[in-house]
């Protein structure tokens, strides 16, 4: 019926409980959980708009302003910025702007990894109000929401609660359902809707509030049966949402997801084992991760003002993270690497984002490149510790999510 001639379902999908519905999200009277849903960030220019350091997020910006305004006082378009389609419909039209430091927020760029955003909308390719609705007119305003990637991702169902503005490929292309929306006048309103409140209250016959259906859901999609009894509707559809016994155990469980997942920074870091390899400090760890004695790279550090290289590479096997030549995290539990998010794990998406690499953009390369990672060297150490006990916790969770679904799918 759904046009679908390989990987065929068969299965109660279609009777549960619609998540969104691009009718619903247009003001039409259809029944769905949540009415209003947004992508996250589209820019076309994420090395221009996203940067680590505030600072030189301001000083691309002001450079990328003026070269765009010089384009319009000269008629003519100068290649030294990122021009997109939508872009280019601004400078048609002579719209001119100037740098605020008001549009530089906070976002999350990837899992776990913020960055200072420029969110001024002509530079945003084809930014819409709808991340206005989420975060106010300013996008400062802090909501929940979770992402979660959008259907034909090649890694996967998987989703992230944040309280701040997204990236599009914060989870693949993110759909973004808050819980509250806001209007143009900056007031806040309910996102979930009454249909959905009436379902749930008259399913479970119990005083249950919007906040707790947003949990429940967030709880559910975690689930792993319901991953793998849906996982071929996933791949093409909008999630639905069964009613499963024992609500106020999912609501409580997804509370506990979003809760540290918003607030991954501010956790208790894992008591991991910094190593870190001083002259005529502590033995060469094992295994050995680098041929130098600890004597050669003291002395040449002394030589040369040595910065050690960075590594950001992970060892399963034995629960350790190279962090540079001289430093290494140890102890890392299985259980942290068990929590995926598409196609690495938590503190995998870490290590790729702070990794230092030449930017794709011949400008900024040339005039904008000051990354370094020994500058957020401590930083990323923090992180790391951080988000290993958001990892071991979710997947703590996840099993009681498991165990409650034994034998009932």
């Amino acid at each position: 019926a759904k046009g679908n001639w390989l990987n065929q379902t068969d299965n109660d999908f279609d009777s549960l409980l619609p998540l969104i519905d691009k009718d619903a999200k247009a003001g039409k009277d259809v029944n769905a959980i949540f009415k209003f849903f947004s992508r996250g960030v589209e820019t076309g220019r994420d090395e221009w708009v996203f940067d680590l350091d505030k600072n030189n997020l301001k000083n691309k910006m002001n450079y990328f302003i003026k070269t765009y305004n010089d384009s319009i006082l000269n008629k003519k378009i100068d290649f030294s910025i990122k021009w997109t389609s939508s872009l280019e419909s601004y400078f048609e039209a002579k719209k001119k702007v100037k740098f605020e430091k008001s549009f530089i927020v906070d976002a999350l760029y990837r899992p776990f990894v913020k960055k200072s955003y420029y969110g001024e909308p002509v530079f945003g390719h084809r930014l819409t109000k709808n991340h206005f609705e989420i975060h106010g007119n300013d996008l400062k305003q802090l909501n929940s929401l979770f992402a979660m990637n959008a259907a034909g991702n090649a890694k996967g169902f998987f989703l992230l609660a944040s309280d701040k503005i997204v990236d599009l490929h914060y989870t693949g292309d993110s759909q973004c359902l808050p819980l509250s929306i806001y209007d143009k006048n900056g007031t806040k309103k309910d996102n979930i809707t009454d249909w959905a409140l009436s379902q749930f209250q008259e399913h479970y016959a119990k005083p249950i509030t919007k906040q707790d259906i947003f949990y429940y859901v967030y709880a559910v999609l975690h689930t792993p049966q319901y991953r793998t009894k849906y996982e071929q509707n996933l791949k093409r559809e909008f999630p639905r949402v069964p009613f499963y016994d024992d609500f106020f155990f999912y609501a409580d469980c997804g509370k506990q997801l979003a809760d540290i997942h918003i607030g991954y920074e501010n956790v208790e870091q894992y008591p991991l084992e910094l190593i870190k390899i001083e002259k005529g400090g502590s033995k060469k760890p094992t295994p050995l991760l680098f041929e130098e004695t600890e004597k050669d790279l003291f002395e040449k550090a002394e030589r040369e003002a040595f910065v050690p290289k960075a590594k950001l590479k992970a060892h399963k096997d034995i629960g350790e993270i190279e962090i540079d030549e001289l430093t290494i995290l140890r102890g890392i539990p299985t259980e942290a690497w068990d929590y995926k998010l598409g196609n690495r794990s938590a503190l995998e998406w870490i290590l790729d984002q702070y990794k230092e690499s030449k930017p794709t953009d011949k400008t900024i390369a040339e005039q904008f490149n000051t990354y370094r990672f020994a500058d957020y060297k401590d930083q990323v150490i923090d992180l790391l510790m951080r988000v290993c006990t958001v990892s071991v916790e979710t997947v703590r969770i996840v099993k009681m999510l498991e165990e409650k679904q034994v034998g009932k799918l």
